[in-house]
C-alpha cells in the first residue's frame, strides 16, 4: 500500500525528515504521533505524493474554499468521478441527487443544516467536520488526514475518528490525541525531530509512557 525506504526530506537548509523507512499494508488503521514539529504532517504528505488520485486527504488547514457553500465543497469529493458539464451545471444550480447524497453525509457529521451556508460563516469545528464530510464523499479504499479532529469537542471527536475508520479500510492520521489514537488505531508510530522513534502495535503500549515522550 505505501513503502519508504530510507527517504528524507529538506526545507532548505533544515531537516523536516531524515531516513524514513515505513511500510503500511492495507487495512491497517495508522496513527502518527509526535509533538509539534516532529515531521508528521511531513511524513503524510509524503505518504500522500505516492497515490494522490485514490486517497481521501484531508489537510491540517481543511483546505476549504471559504466563499463556497457546505454543499459545494462537500461535493468537490465527487468533481473527479463527474464530467465536466454536469459539474459546471450543479455548481450553478444544485442538483437533486447530488444535494440528497450530500445532505446524507452531512447527516452523519451533524451539519445538514448547513448545507447551503457559506463555509467562511461556520465555526472552526463546523469548518472541519466539512472536510471530513468532503473525504467521506470521495470515499475509497485509503484515508489520510492530518489533525482531523483538532478543532472537536470530545463527543464530536469520538462519533468522527469512528465514522472515518469504519468507512475507510487503510487509515494514516497525524494525531496529537494519543488517547484518540490509542482508542481508534491498531498501530502507532511515534516521531521526534523528523525521525521514527517508535513503530509498534496499539495493543503493546502503555498509554502514560506514550503521553511523556509524545503528548503535548
Amino acid at each position: 500500500m505505501f513503502l519508504l525506504e530510507s527517504a528524507s526530506v529538506c526545507y532548505k537548509t533544515e531537516a523536516a525528515l531524515t531516513d524514513i523507512t515505513l511500510r503500511i499494508p492495507a487495512g491497517q488503521k495508522v496513527a502518527l504521533v509526535g509533538r509539534s514539529g516532529s515531521g508528521k504532517s511531513t511524513l503524510l504528505k509524503l505518504l500522500f505524493e505516492q497515490r494522490p488520485k485514490e486517497i481521501a486527504w484531508v489537510p491540517q488547514d481543511n483546505g476549504l474554499v471559504v466563499s463556497l457553500s457546505v454543499f459545494h465543497n462537500v461535493y468537490m469529493g465527487q468533481l473527479g468521478r463527474q464530467p465536466l458539464w454536469y459539474n459546471l451545471v450543479n455548481l450553478v444550480k444544485p442538483l437533486r441527487r447530488p444535494v440528497d447524497a450530500v445532505g446524507e453525509i452531512l447527516e452523519v457529521v451533524q451539519l445538514r443544516d448547513k448545507l447551503f451556508e457559506p463555509v467562511g460563516e461556520l465555526s472552526g469545528g463546523q469548518q472541519q467536520r466539512t472536510a471530513i464530510a468532503r473525504a467521506l464523499m470521495q470515499s475509497g479504499e485509503v484515508l489520510l488526514a492530518d489533525e482531523p479532529v483538532s478543532s472537536l469537542d470530545e463527543q464530536q471527536s469520538r462519533l468522527v475518528m469512528s465514522t472515518l475508520c469504519q468507512r475507510f479500510p487503510t487509515v494514516v492520521l497525524a494525531m496529537h490525541d494519543i488517547d484518540l489514537a490509542l482508542a481508534h488505531c491498531d498501530r502507532i508510530v511515534g516521531m521526534d525531530r523528523g525521525r521514527i522513534t517508535l513503530d509498534a502495535p496499539t495493543s503493546s503500549l502503555n498509554r502514560d509512557d506514550l503521553l511523556d515522550i509524545y503528548g503535548e
